[in-house]
């Protein structure tokens, strides 16, 4: 618990030096637009309160807390979508799905939790969509769902079984992931931003470089050696490998759902400029960095 605390009370005063010198540089170029990055720290600052209750107080509040996380994330995703009357049985069916994979959790049942939404809710989810009668749009609605599901739900819902399979080491290990996550999505975006010449996905995601990609590996990487003994169970090297996967899968995660936002976005500008706005933006990386991470530690430690 002094670990955690320690490791909270340093990312507090970073986002609070953050933030200052921000607002500092912003009053002495008013000319300059940092509007978006004044964006990303409010987000961070609404990230860090969620994971400071996820891992500070005990299971079942954690449980509660990125449940809710799930929920929101899931409703900015259907927001996203181009939606008819007909759609609206199966977002209920689908936000019905999160509490129940959150009691999967709960009751220890890993088995149903890895195959209830992967394998049940793919398999059935099409049928209020066809007892609605609508075939225009099937595919469309029922794939764009299912892949919202899985990434918002299932990868997320990752993040509070850590606390169930190993509670002791779960709440500092859902601390490390997620520092060196959001760590990892910091340094690509500056690095990017400010020296990043060659864009991986122009189309998906302009912000995204190569250059940014290995910066922001290299410090993730840094940033687990020098941390992992305070929050983890392992060895030097399974915490460089911890940092080279999180910033891999970070970057596939951030990637992929940048494709998919702007394929569903297709056509509503509006909507497409208020992207760098939302926290699904901020949670894209965590979606896949959560499950790589949980079933690579599963795989590896008898603790999980």
């Amino acid at each position: 618990m002094i670990s955690t605390l320690w490791t909270l009370g340093i990312i507090f005063l970073s986002l609070s030096c953050v933030h200052l010198i921000f607002i500092f540089t912003s009053k002495k170029q008013p000319k300059k637009d940092f509007s978006g990055v004044f964006m990303r720290v409010k987000t961070w600052w609404g990230m860090f309160a969620v994971f400071c209750i996820a891992t500070l107080f005990n299971p079942i509040v954690s449980l509660f807390s990125l449940m809710l996380l799930c929920f929101f994330a899931l409703k900015e995703y259907f927001s996203m979508m181009k939606t008819r009357k007909a759609d609206r049985r199966l977002f209920l069916w689908s936000y019905l799905a999160i509490p129940v994979q959150f009691y999967w959790i709960f009751i220890g049942w890993y088995g149903m939790f890895i195959v209830f939404i992967p394998v049940y809710v793919f398999l059935f989810l099409p049928l209020p969509r066809l007892l609605g009668k609508g075939t225009s749009g099937f595919l469309r609605s029922v794939s764009s769902t299912q892949w919202g599901l899985m990434l918002m739900v299932f990868g997320l819902s990752h993040l509070a079984h850590f606390q169930f399979a190993t509670p002791e080491y779960g709440a500092n290990l859902v601390l490390f992931l997620v520092v060196l996550t959001q760590l990892n999505d910091i340094a690509h975006y500056l690095i990017s931003t400010y020296l990043g010449k060659r864009k991986v996905v122009p189309s998906a995601n302009p912000t995204i470089t190569w250059e940014g990609y290995i910066g922001a590996t290299l410090i993730t990487i840094a940033a687990a050696y020098f941390i992992y003994p305070y929050l983890t169970p392992f060895d030097h090297t399974f915490a460089l490998f911890s940092g080279l996967l999180i910033s891999l899968s970070g970057f596939f995660g951030s990637l992929t759902i940048s494709v998919l936002r702007r394929d569903l976005l297709i056509g509503d500008q509006e909507k497409l400029k208020m992207l760098h706005k939302s926290y699904l933006t901020r949670v894209d990386s965590l979606a896949y960095t959560s499950p790589v991470f949980f079933h690579v530690i599963r795989y590896f430690f008898d603790f999980m």
